[in-house]
């Protein structure tokens, strides 16, 4: 699979009419999904200084998130200045990258903090994404989630991480589904549409599966799982089923979409296991920010542990890799 139109900024997905043929009676092998994303990882060992290379890419591929009640603009720069610099320069210098430019792949905040997080990140080319929609639960009024993602992109947002509405998914009303969807893409005019379809709430991977399909049609540049606020978030198997849906979309279409795995996420373990999903279900053009991105800050601390014993011998003290 080849991507034409890879670079940050110019690439979206057109969508397409509402086409249930494409996913109603698509069923799903639980068990052999399971057994499918178990493999995954079993089968395919990275070591050494590729194990090293992969961590720096899934830095490249990471959404820097700060989604608290107490969070400040204070926070927000610092949280910013980390995605300018996430690594040392004294590790970097240790990793033979004193010359790579080297950033996250976006800064996510609230609607609120998203003129803080653009004047923290003005020139170091790191896009601001900001959740919107009533997030977590989506469950507003859609003039009022449509109006938060008017002013997320007004404020300077480049990409909105949007919710559905769980409810459409759970009693299949496709057509609501896709209407909501299309709306809140034509409200975030030219920034990136993230669709976060909270797969924890939707019961089945056949639900997951088609809320996919549903999603991307109505013009989604990305799908995501979950906005870490669900009692299950991110797992392979999810991912394996949603990585599959962007596949046959593609196929059918020829249209590209992205992916984001989100919430439950911790160690530089689960950054590799992402990525290989990734390669062994879309390819190498799928492991590059513009296609790709890890929702997690707490993985970014582990992955600069596990760099700095592979260039020093040594683990270092957790303390020394805050976040923020």
């Amino acid at each position: 699979m080849t991507v034409t139109k890879g670079h940050k900024g110019n690439r979206h997905n057109p969508g397409m009419a509402l086409d249930v043929a494409m996913f109603d009676g698509h069923a799903v092998n639980t068990s052999a999904v399971a057994r499918r994303a178990a493999s995954l990882t079993a089968r395919r060992s990275v070591k050494g200084a590729w194990q090293a290379a992969w961590l720096i890419n899934a830095i490249r591929c990471m959404d820097l998130t700060t989604l608290a009640g107490d969070d400040t603009p204070a926070r927000v720069a610092r949280l910013c200045a980390k995605a300018r610099q996430p690594l040392a320069p004294d590790l970097l210098t240790a990793l033979g990258l004193a010359e790579m430019p080297l950033t996250v792949g976006a800064v996510c905040v609230y609607p609120t903090l998203v003129a803080d997080a653009v004047r923290a990140l003005a020139g170091s080319g790191v896009p601001v994404a900001s959740v919107a929609t009533g997030f977590p639960a989506g469950l507003m009024p859609l003039p009022l989630r449509l109006a938060e993602i008017r002013y997320a992109v007004e404020q300077g947002a480049a990409e909105i991480d949007i919710v559905i509405t769980r409810a459409h998914v759970l009693s299949r009303d496709w057509v609501a589904l896709y209407d909501e969807v299309a709306a809140m893409r034509e409200a975030c005019g030219p920034a990136h549409l993230k669709a976060i379809l909270a797969t924890g709430d939707l019961a089945s991977l056949r639900n997951v599966h088609a809320a996919s399909m549903v999603a991307m049609q109505a013009g989604a540049d990305f799908i995501k799982t979950s906005t870490g606020k669900e009692g299950v978030n991110a797992t392979l198997p999810v991912g394996l089923v949603m990585t599959r849906a962007i596949r046959d979309y593609h196929t059918a279409t020829g249209h590209i979409v992205g992916f984001k795995p989100a919430g439950g996420m911790k160690t530089a373990r689960d950054a590799l296991a992402w990525q290989i999903l990734m390669r062994e279900e879309l390819g190498r053009d799928w492991l590059s920010p513009e296609l790709f991105r890890l929702g997690a800050s707490s993985m970014l601390g582990d992955i600069e542990r596990q760099l700095s014993h592979h260039a020093t011998g040594r683990y270092s003290a957790a303390h020394r890799h805050a976040i923020a």
